[in-house]
């Protein structure tokens, strides 16, 4: 990762200009500056962060326009203020390509089965040499990273077990297969004040897991007795796995994982429990389940008016899909 400090807030700078008969010349640069992962501060402005290596790239992009008749320059782009320097590390967010990037994995892997073993092992290899090219301009990696790593993870385990022909599988670490049976008429424990990811967790028990499940809400983790089911604190049965929340991980332990709308709904949650990948109904998913917290008078009211609102997503969600 390319940490910038107070001492370090000069940025590699690009500045250019063709004529404008030249369209293929500057196709053929526009697609030499993307391939950097330079900013675009402006047209005719591109900004790479200090110590990246594609910074190279500048000087041979400089040449090219020169001997195409047009102006170019590279110079040093110090900044004066936090803000400034907020203002150009947000022109390298790659969010938006790890969420295309995670929808291509999703699509993948439900039609996984169907594509047979070379076919199959021809896709992973593109989404993984997609994601690489990805890693590789993601000057400041975070949270969506961290998810669309965790997806291709988990499509290649996912794959090694449907072609591994008698092979041992990858260890799934935590995770494992449960019957829900075996969790039926149960109480759940999990902190007080739920907010999105246990609110969502309880609405996918009760729907889900355990219709008759009844919830425990803890002032301190340990206050957990030994006969209820702990979930989303640590040392809880049901949590965080790796790049999961623990709404995902319900979906993975329990074999829910195979509806879209169930998917859609946890990689909501997911944005908001931990950041990530930005999902569109996210924002006003949050904004939601504020408006019911400013109403509500307990923690069971709070879950059972936000499993409505959980409802008329996953009923969205499931007509999207049909329509798809």
């Amino acid at each position: 990762m390319l940490g910038l400090t107070t001492e370090s807030q000069s940025f590699k700078t690009l500045l250019l200009s063709l004529p404008a008969h030249h369209s293929t010349v500057r196709m053929r640069l526009w697609r030499a500056l993307k391939s950097t992962g330079c900013g675009v501060l402006r047209d005719g402005v591109y900004i790479l962060p200090p110590g990246s290596t594609q910074s190279s790239a500048f000087a041979a992009v400089e040449a090219e326009v020169k001997a195409a008749g047009g102006f170019a320059m590279t110079a040093e782009l110090a900044l004066k203020d936090a803000a400034q320097l907020d203002h150009a590390r947000s022109l390298f967010d790659r969010s938006g390509d790890y969420g295309a990037l995670v929808q291509r994995i999703s699509q993948t892997n439900r039609g996984l089965k169907r594509l047979g073993k070379r076919k199959a092992q021809t896709a992973l290899q593109r989404l993984r040499r997609a994601f690489d090219d990805l890693a590789a301009i993601d000057f400041y990696p975070g949270e969506s990273q961290v998810q669309a790593k965790g997806a291709l993870i988990s499509i290649e385990r996912e794959a090694q077990e449907l072609f591994s022909e008698g092979e041992p599988h990858v260890s799934r670490a935590r995770l494992r297969q449960l019957d829900s049976k075996e969790y039926r008429g149960r109480i759940w424990a999990t902190r007080k004040a739920p907010w999105v990811d246990r609110l969502a967790c309880a609405w996918l028990i009760r729907r889900s897991i355990d219709r008759n499940a009844k919830f425990l809400w803890l002032e301190h983790p340990s206050d957990c007795p030994k006969r209820a089911v702990g979930f989303d604190f640590d040392g809880a049965e049901f949590t965080h796995v790796g790049h999961r929340v623990t709404f995902e991980v319900l979906l993975a332990t329990f074999a829910l994982a195979d509806d879209p709308a169930l998917v859609a709904i946890g990689a909501a949650v997911h944005f908001l429990d931990i950041g990530g990948i930005s999902v569109p109904d996210a924002k006003g998913l949050e904004t939601l389940l504020m408006g019911l917290r400013e109403q509500t008078r307990n923690d069971d009211d709070m879950v059972r008016e936000a499993s409505k609102i959980f409802d008329l997503l996953y009923a969205g969600y499931r007509r999207q899909n049909e329509h798809a």
